[in-house]
């Protein structure tokens, strides 16, 4: 991700977005990264010079820039962010104006303009656009957030943890909690550019594990670097991933007469005891493949009201356009609250099958899709049959293959995803 990409971005999407004579305009957001600066810097060049207005809200979550987007009836949402990842990777996320993210076949139209180099979309002189800062758009975010949190409720008397992974929430999601009452332990709350997502956050659970049981606290909630996703710590230190998240709200949802669509909607990825959990409470579990904009997507075009992802991702379209950490973790705490009990035993549903996930480096010339790995994976699963799963897919976001095998005997899943990465990573022939 250069500057000149960047650049190019955001030509091309003001291209794509301007429609009639009004000013038309983007909003951008931003997580903590060093190279936010560059890349904001090199996006507003684009937007301007194709005659889109530009406002600017800083560090922000992703869900607040979505949430933004639509409230400032601005024509297309930007966030510069690359997630979960280290520092030095970098992403833009578009959202529509109705705060929903791009669809494949928007954002290919709009890669396909990124191609232009003669300069016909740029605007005349008197129509390049002007750009400014938004000061309170922090504040806005805050609001939205408690608003989520049912009226008359408090959390006082509620000690909890809350590790912001040195990211775009690390204002933001403490003083909602502050505000709504608790006993706040913020950690990851320092960033500089470089140590984002670095050893704490979701994908690092042991500062924020170990600060929870130290603090005697509630709960723990650790949010990625855009706070899109989180995980939940219960008071015994113990992990509570996206999967026993679904299965919460969904429940609760159900038994309030608020769920909608009979069901969730989860990916490939989640666990299937998620899936016969639900089943024993009359309710589906509905798959789609890997990210949160396809199950988003699903969610719209069928109805549901209750989607996520087992690393963290947690949509409630009741309050949001996309996955939402604080908000999600704000949900839990709501019922946490009603019924007085502790997260240990409100927020473990059901008991998950064995389940290994391993990262497989790609080598140089790597054979991650062979007809040899196709083999393996088809002779792994054969030996589990029904009483498992396989799942092989390449990440979208960095050089590795991904390889999942769910069972019921842990020792075997074990032994065979090992299989299927040593296939990976074999020499290509």
């Amino acid at each position: 991700m250069t500057a000149t990409t960047a650049l190019r971005v955001g030509m091309a999407a003001g291209q794509y977005c301007i429609r009639g004579t009004h000013r038309h305009r983007v909003l951008i957001g931003k997580d903590t990264r060093l190279s936010g600066y560059m890349i904001e810097a090199a996006l507003v060049s684009g937007f301007t010079a194709v005659g889109m207005d530009v406002t600017l809200v800083g560090p922000m979550p992703t869900p607040a820039v979505a949430m933004l987007t639509r409230s400032l009836r601005a024509d297309l949402g930007v966030m510069i962010s690359a997630s979960h990842n280290p520092f030095g990777d970098n992403g833009i996320k578009l959202f529509g104006p109705d705060g929903y993210k791009l669809s494949d076949e928007v954002e290919a139209s709009i890669e396909a303009l990124m191609t232009d180099e003669r300069g016909q979309s740029l605007a005349p002189p008197e129509h390049v656009g002007r750009a400014h800062r938004l000061d309170d758009a922090q504040g806005r975010y805050i609001e939205f957030a408690k608003s989520t949190f049912p009226k008359g409720l408090r959390l006082e008397g509620r000690k909890i943890v809350i590790d912001c992974a040195h990211g775009a929430a690390y204002r933001v999601a403490p003083t909602v909690l502050w505000e709504l009452g608790a006993d706040v332990v913020p950690l990851g709350v320092s960033p500089d550019g470089l140590n984002i997502n670095r050893d704490c956050g979701s994908t690092a659970t042991g500062a924020v594990r170990k600060a929870v049981v130290e603090h005697h606290a509630d709960l723990g909630i650790a949010l990625d670097g855009d706070a899109d996703r989180l995980i939940l710590i219960d008071e015994a230190g113990q992990v509570v991933d996206g999967d026993q998240l679904i299965a919460l709200v969904t429940g609760e949802c159900a038994r309030a007469g608020t769920l909608q669509g009979g069901g969730a909607v989860a990916t490939v990825m989640s666990n299937l005891g998620l899936e016969r959990h639900l089943s024993g409470l009359g309710l589906a579990l509905v798959r789609t493949q890997v990210g949160d904009r396809y199950v988003v997507e699903h969610m719209r075009e069928y109805g549901y009201n209750v989607g996520g992802e087992q690393s963290g991702h947690l949509i409630l379209s009741d309050f949001t356009t996309t996955g939402d950490g604080l908000i999600a973790a704000l949900q839990v705490l709501a019922v946490l609250a009603q019924q007085d009990r502790p997260a240990s035993t409100l927020c473990r549903r059901f008991e998950p099958l064995p389940q290994v996930l391993l990262n497989v480096p790609v080598p140089e010339g790597g054979a991650a899709e062979s007809p040899a790995v196709g083999r393996t994976i088809a002779d792994v699963e054969a030996r589990l049959g029904k009483a498992g799963r396989v799942l092989v897919r390449r990440s979208g976001t960095q050089p590795l293959v991904r390889v999942m095998v769910e069972g019921e005997d842990e020792a075997l899943i074990h032994s065979l995803a090992k299989t299927i990465a040593t296939a990976i990573q074999a020499p290509a022939r």
